[in-house]
């Protein structure tokens, strides 16, 4: 009964620091501290393959893939995103799970300017997703956040990567007007996608507005990612220095961020 009792509580600490290794991983990545955030997301991923927790793996490798999208590494971004897909089928029927992987996966397509893989992941997102509808509480914890909203903001997300911002400027809007008001960072970076696909069609004075959003949740939360997406904005504001949206704009950063 003892032996059985510590090989549980020796089980229950390796998922605890699987858990905090993922934590730090993520931490790390949202500080833009991306090799870093590779060791414990790795050292995350290894501690739950001693517990053979597939879902737990899944999630890890997702983490995994969105990092290397961001890093700049979109093939072992998509080779991930599989990875990730494979290794959550293997546990059975988990429609939410996939709907997540599929559209990490449009992700990495969308930065390879793979137009046609894209738009095929996110359809398999978008069906994976209707055939969770009711399902919800089936799916772990940790997935959960990806409900109908994130599912519209992603897609545009995945759109505004791939260069098609008419069609990804409406989805990231509407779903910026469905998101709860709490969701600070998400709001901020979701604030930013809008701001460049509007910039990326012209709207000059639609794109700081939204930037403007973007900045003003910058000052309530610490991420150096969403400041990063803040500057890489304003450094495609440069041609347009001498208009009114682009000096009012500067004033609020310097406001903010001083």
């Amino acid at each position: 009964m003892m032996r059985h009792a510590g090989q549980v509580l020796s089980r229950d600490l390796r998922s605890l620091a699987a858990e905090l290794a993922r934590l730090a991983g993520w931490a790390y990545f949202d500080a833009c501290q991306y090799s870093t955030a590779r060791i414990y997301f790795s050292q995350a991923l290894g501690l739950s393959r001693g517990q053979e927790d597939r879902l737990f793996m899944a999630n890890v490798l997702s983490c995994m893939s969105l990092q290397a999208t961001y890093d700049g590494n979109p093939a072992e971004a998509m080779a991930l995103a599989c990875k990730a897909q494979d290794v959550a089928r293997a546990v059975g029927d988990q429609p939410l799970v996939m709907s997540m992987l599929h559209m990490r996966e449009a992700f990495a397509h969308a930065t390879l300017r793979d137009a046609s893989a894209c738009h095929q992941a996110i359809d398999r997102s978008r069906d994976s997703f209707e055939r969770a509808r009711g399902r919800t509480d089936e799916a772990p914890s940790w997935v959960r956040y990806f409900d109908e909203t994130k599912l519209i903001i992603d897609t545009g997300i995945a759109l505004a990567r791939l260069g098609e911002a008419p069609r990804a400027e409406p989805l990231i809007a509407e779903g910026l007007r469905r998101e709860a008001s709490a969701q600070l960072r998400g709001r901020a970076l979701h604030a930013f996608w809008l701001a460049s696909t509007q910039l990326e069609q012209g709207k000059l004075g639609d794109a700081c507005h939204s930037a403007e959003l973007a900045l003003d949740l910058s000052a309530v939360i610490d991420s150096p990612r969403v400041a990063g997406h803040i500057h890489e904005f304003h450094r495609r504001l440069a041609p347009y220095a001498r208009e009114a949206p682009v000096i009012r704009f500067e004033q609020r950063m310097r406001d903010v961020l001083g």
